[in-house]
């Protein structure tokens, strides 16, 4: 997820998050706190009373760490400076942010670790959910060559409805894994120091203390901003962010029977005038002041006996994750000005380590095999099918990071909102449960996208794409796909996919092909003519899938084609206006590339053959094969990929007019006109570097490169047009955008000729 994405979702919530957050600003009522395993029963107000510390007695010290988004890694500062001055922590409460620096410090990591680790995450990192591309079934895959770029919609009887939040915090809980160093359902009070985390009740608008549970999900509970992160579910709740009823708790802390409280508030800047512009301003304004109010309620309920610390963190934003270590000094700096107050509380050093050790005795990771996998109730998907998807199988050890990447994959197979799991330990056995949560904006989708195109000379183009898909219309996962594209190529593609296992590997898939397009014909640099191509076609193929390695399709196709010379002498015209097709396919694909628009590593190959039949149908008996691929390699910011592409008939009859290679544009032969080249046989290969410049707050990357590229068409349909061995190569700037990739280049070949390109979308 984009940082600035995070960030105006992040301000951007409904009048009815406003509502619940305008509630919580009056949240001293204990009374009202919801009451579940896990979570706190009602505060009364003997609790909340002066507590008397017996002579001779050390007094219990509690820290409580305030929310503030990527602010909270100062927390860690803080922390740092608590230990250097021997300052003890018997029990610890924290919201949001501090809900997660809070649970790592309670079992048991140390502030240092924290410090690596935080070091190594950025806003990728923590949002972007979507699993490891090679990972991906290679159904998925195939949707990153089209331009899709939209969120999917959901398409009930209701109406359209959007996801819950932008991210799901699957990628997050895997981070608040790394950070809980004891795993599974476990009571806080046993921790090695006691914990308490708050999050909100977006039901019912109160805050929600959590005693007990699995820490992780606990955590990301905690801080599941409205609108950004979708709300966790737990035991029944609908829970967000901690800090729109309790952001900084002191209350809870009393109730962990706090003599001394160590309040580290980090604050929530409210922005200037200037930057009020707009209804998103506004709104982010009210929920900080909001937050804020709530906050000088908890301020007030400090006693002279209670420490507050206060990071000078200015306009360090609440969503930079990307600079999350540069906060720490900050929260050093704070809490050394407040030493004086800090300097009564320490410990001597010998009983300081005692205490520090037994704090941070940490029990190895429990690796038993677990008996059983399973998955909470499903409705659509075959729950057969969700845990062939994991690589984690009853008997074998329990592996942290298989896990991890067994959920990242339950949540790209695109049919779940959420998922995670927790051990329960049962009489007798041991299970994984798998809350594997389907979308409720599901189970049908649409999705939008646009491709751009301009060569400065005059040509531009444009196509408009939507993609409608119904999943899992019956329990092997049968899938209907239709994709509608409008501009420059016109065309429909439905296809039934109907899986024949349950493991999904092996599938028929018949479908119906509309498509629209016109075919320039060039003579040297000069276009000639223009065909005016319009296909029809029926098929049927039956495959396998080698899960997410690759897929193999044979079929049967017919339709008809028309074909007719819209501008251009006579002698080019393709043939009869109406063609009859028939023919035997079959298509190969491997995709094990990281990413389709700027890959740093990986490989990719298709092959692809058409046998065109008259005892199937067809005017015409040829055969048509063609295969291309990539590889691609990086060293730090630099990636090295090398490609190629070759076509040629089979059988020694050659390729009718209307069913020609077509080559030539930007990385297919730089310099020469998009679509120049016009031939029965292909040979060609290139090698493009290109270096990642920077990252920006909208961008995944920007990039500057250059290609250098060799090939041949033979057979050319018009005499004259470019022979023999064509050299050509590009120098472009790209930049990773929401929208796709979009490219700026120039082309030159040897033989003289240039072009400029600018792309938004797949330029190949």
């Amino acid at each position: 997820m984009k940082a600035a994405s995070f960030h105006c979702l992040h301000k951007l919530l409904v009048p009815a998050v406003l509502a619940l957050a305008a509630g919580s600003v009056l949240a001293a009522e204990p009374a009202s706190m919801p009451t579940a395993s896990g979570i706190e029963p009602p505060a009364d107000q003997a609790a909340a009373a002066t507590p008397q510390v017996a002579a001779g007695a050390r007094p219990r010290i509690c820290l409580v760490l305030s929310g503030g988004g990527a602010r909270g890694a100062a927390h860690i500062g803080v922390l740092k400076v608590l230990e250097a001055m021997r300052i003890p922590v018997d029990c610890i409460a924290g919201t949001s942010m501090g809900s997660l620096v809070g649970g790592a410090y309670a079992t048991g990591m140390a502030p240092a670790e924290m410090e690596r680790l935080v070091g190594g995450l950025s806003t990728d990192r923590i949002f972007k959910e979507r699993p490891p591309r090679q990972d991906l079934t290679i159904r998925r895959k195939q949707d990153d060559f089209t331009n899709l770029f939209t969120p999917e919609i959901g398409v009930q009887a209701s109406g359209l409805l959007l996801p819950k939040g932008a991210v799901s915090g699957v990628q997050l809980e895997t981070v608040l894994r790394q950070l809980a160093k004891v795993p599974g359902y476990r009571d806080f009070d046993q921790f090695p120091i006691p914990y308490r985390a708050v999050a909100t009740d977006l039901v019912a608008g109160t805050p929600v203390v959590f005693s007990q549970g699995e820490l992780a999900n606990v955590m990301r509970a905690s801080m599941s901003v409205p609108g950004a992160v979708a709300p966790a579910e737990y035991e029944g709740r609908l829970l967000v962010d901690g800090g729109l009823t309790d952001n900084l708790p002191v209350d809870v802390a009393r109730r962990m029977g706090a003599d001394i409280v160590i309040a580290v508030n980090l604050g929530t800047p409210l922005m200037r005038r200037e930057e009020l512009t707009s209804i998103i301003g506004v709104t982010g304004q009210m929920l900080n002041i909001l937050t804020e109010q709530n906050v000088r309620a908890s301020l007030a309920s400090l006693r002279p006996t209670d420490v507050l610390i206060e990071p000078a963190l200015g306009d360090f934003s609440a969503t930079d994750f990307d600079h999350l270590p540069a906060t720490i000094p900050i929260g050093e700096a704070a809490a050394r000005k407040v030493a004086d107050r800090l300097a009564p509380l320490a410990l001597p050093p010998a009983q300081y380590a005692q205490l520090r050790a037994r704090q941070q005795a940490v029990q190895p990771p429990d690796t038993r095999p677990v008996d059983e996998i399973r998955l909470a109730p499903l409705q659509r998907v075959n729950p057969d099918y969700a845990t062939a998807v994991m690589e984690t199988k009853p008997g074998q050890p329990v592996d942290q990071a298989t896990l991890d990447q067994d959920m990242r994959r339950l949540f790209g197979t695109g049919d779940f909102e959420h998922v995670n799991y927790g051990i329960l330990e049962e009489p007798g056995k041991r299970v994984l449960a798998v809350n594997a949560v389907e979308k409720s904006y599901g189970p049908d989708y649409l999705r939008f996208g646009l491709g751009l195109s301009s060569d400065f000379r005059g040509d531009a183009y444009f196509n408009l794409v939507g993609s409608y898909r119904r999943t899992w219309l019956n329990a092997l996962g049968a899938e209907w796909r239709t994709d509608a594209q409008v501009g420059q190529t016109s065309s429909l593609i439905s296809e039934f996919y109907q899986p024949l296992d349950t493991r999904q590997y092996f599938f028929i898939a018949p479908r119906i092909e509309l498509e629209r397009r016109p075919v320039n014909v060039f003579q040297g640099s000069t276009r000639i003519a223009t065909y005016d191509l319009r296909r029809f076609d029926v098929a049927l193929d039956a495959g396998s899938q080698f899960t997410k390695y690759g897929e193999l399709r044979v079929g049967l196709q017919t339709g008809a084609e028309h074909a007719t010379l819209s501008t251009g002498p006579e002698s080019l015209s393709p043939g009869p206006g109406n063609i009859r097709r028939g023919a035997i396919t079959g298509r190969l694909i491997f995709d094990q590339l990281d990413s389709v628009d700027f890959p740093r590593f990986g490989y990719a190959a298709r092959f692809h053959i058409y046998g065109s039949q008259p005892g199937l149908g067809a005017d015409q008996a040829y055969v048509k094969a063609q295969a291309d691929g990539i590889y691609a390699h990086s060293f730090g910011d630099n990636t090295v990929s090398l490609a190629f592409k070759v076509g040629s008939n089979i059988g020694g009859k050659p390729l009718p007019r209307y069913d020609l290679f077509q080559w030539g544009g930007f990385l297919q032969q730089s310099g020469y006109a998009t679509g120049q080249l016009l031939g029965g046989n292909l040979q060609f290969a290139r090698l493009v570097y290109y270096n990642k410049l920077a990252r920006q707050t909208l961008l995944q990357g920007v990039y500057a490169g250059f290609s250098l590229e060799a090939g041949r068409m033979g057979d050319p349909l018009v005499p004259g047009s470019p022979t023999g061995l064509l050299k050509s190569g590009s120098v472009f700037l790209a930049l990773d955008s929401p929208l796709g990739p979009l490219y700026l280049a120039y082309g030159r070949a040897a033989a003289g000729t240039y072009s400029f390109y600018l792309f938004l979308g797949k330029p190949f």
